[in-house]
């Protein structure tokens, strides 16, 4: 199995959260009405007015993000400083950027 940056799980759940909210400051500065970005203990929800959702949570046990969306499910280790799918090691952001762009039918660019 691979392994994470993270040597325990209290600086997994606090880098984490921190992550959740550095996106969600982002997200808030999105000008499209039709989305709800929120912030929670352990995740972070996009709620659309259409009623879909995307959603990131936090996997304490395994030192993971899971991102689900469009009935899609992708598993994130933070390798090197950078969130990389598990099985595939495409980037986080250009997989979370790559949804809320086609949502938003415009381009998202996550950091």
């Amino acid at each position: 199995m691979k392994q994470s940056d993270f040597i325990d799980d209290a600086s997994f759940r606090a880098e984490a959260e921190a992550y959740f909210s550095h996106l969600l400051a982002q997200l808030d500065e999105i000008e499209f009405d039709e989305f709800d970005p929120r912030h929670t203990p352990g995740s972070l929800t996009i709620q659309f007015d259409d009623g879909s959702v995307v959603m990131l949570s936090r996997q304490t046990p395994t030192h993971e993000l899971w991102l689900s969306a469009n009935y899609t499910a992708w598993h994130f280790l933070r390798e090197d400083g950078s969130w990389k799918e598990r099985d595939t090691q495409e980037s986080m952001l250009d997989i979370l950027n790559q949804i809320l762009s086609e949502k938003m039918n415009e381009k998202i660019e996550l950091v």
